[in-house]
């Protein structure tokens, strides 16, 4: 027993597991709030926001009671602002459901919302023990190479084969120790590119390197369509104030930002405006060209700065601008902008 995979790769995680403060007890809502930000996002840019998440929200209550406004602005600079809405919402569906204890089987955790087979995984096997998979990319990868599956990992079929492999892995032993060893091994030494075989746990047990493939598995080959758009992004000013809009329902949906219109010119930003306001602009100064890459499009923001000579709604002092969440595109523009002030 002691020469499988499975004893070799807990006994490894055991001596050798990162530490992080997600870590530091077995708490779902700790473990459901980490894994969240996880997503899309390193382990090192998410520690100091889930320490002050945590903070401001240290129970499931307190980020049922908060607005969608402060849990936004907690995550200001974390991108992907869904996950964030999905947190809100889910955090009061437990509160209401489950009078504030998270839930604790799989088919309940898996039908909150933003928690897919991953995350619920994660929940079940560390906070509760349950053998549950728990399959992420650094999974997916460890097991193509270890049994040699020549299959695209990007594919549904092949995620199944391999969470019917883990599965198998976990009977009687250890899931939680099992399953962050998985992505521990990942992170550290079982990497997409240049894998550190020769000091791999489980070395011995990898088909892939048996026969010297490593360095070609996982195949992994998405087919995504990437949209860019370039917009002409207007910083509009009056007096010591700045123009803000709430973003509708989609894409950044709830946060703050410049208005922006997919046009060529800022001449036409003039006169778009100008339709949808009523009120007359004038253009001062073209500010800078900025990108801003999302999973499946590209921004490019040619932003120029505009002044209006009368009082709307919406606008904000920069201390006022301080307190809104913006999303990490415009929080671009708004540097380059204060950048462009000190010349």
């Amino acid at each position: 027993m002691q020469n499988n995979m499975q004893h070799k790769l807990i006994t490894w995680y055991q001596e050798n597991h990162r530490h992080f403060p997600w870590r530091e007890n077995e708490n779902p809502y700790n473990i459901w709030i980490s894994e969240i930000m996880l997503q899309q996002t390193t382990t090192e840019a998410v520690i100091p926001y889930f320490k002050r998440f945590m903070e401001t929200f240290d129970t499931i209550d307190k980020l049922a009671n908060a607005s969608l406004e402060e849990v936004y602005k907690l995550w200001e600079g974390l991108g992907y602002y869904r996950r964030a809405k999905h947190i809100h919402e889910t955090a009061q569906i437990i509160v209401e459901k489950y009078h504030g204890e998270f839930p604790n089987t799989y088919e309940d955790i898996l039908a909150l919302k933003g928690i897919g087979p991953y995350t619920a995984g994660a929940i079940c096997s560390i906070a509760y023990h349950q053998s549950t998979p728990a399959i992420d990319g650094n999974v997916l990868r460890i097991i193509s190479r270890v049994y040699l599956l020549k299959d695209n990992i990007a594919l549904n079929k092949t995620q199944k084969k391999i969470t019917d492999i883990v599965k198998e892995l976990l009977i009687g032993y250890d899931s939680s120790a099992f399953n962050q060893g998985l992505m521990d091994l990942g992170a550290t030494i079982c990497r997409p590119i240049n894998p550190q075989c020769d000091i791999c746990p489980i070395q011995s047990h990898c088909l892939a390197y048996a026969k010297n493939q490593q360095k070609v598995l996982p195949i992994n080959i998405k087919n995504i369509k990437h949209q860019e758009i370039h917009y002409t992004t207007g910083i509009i000013t009056y007096q010591n104030q700045i123009l803000l809009i709430q973003n509708p329902a989609g894409l950044l949906e709830n946060l703050y930002g410049f208005i922006q219109y997919d046009i060529e010119s800022p001449y036409r930003f003039v006169e778009e405006f100008e339709k949808q306001f009523h009120i007359p602009l004038s253009i001062v100064a073209h500010i800078d060209d900025l990108k801003h890459v999302f999973t499946h499009r590209t921004w490019y923001m040619h932003v120029y700065h505009f002044i209006i000579n009368v009082p709307i709604e919406h606008l904000y002092t920069l201390d006022e601008i301080e307190k809104l969440p913006l999303s990490t595109a415009h929080l671009k523009v708004l540097k380059a902008y204060l950048k462009s002030r000190e010349f």
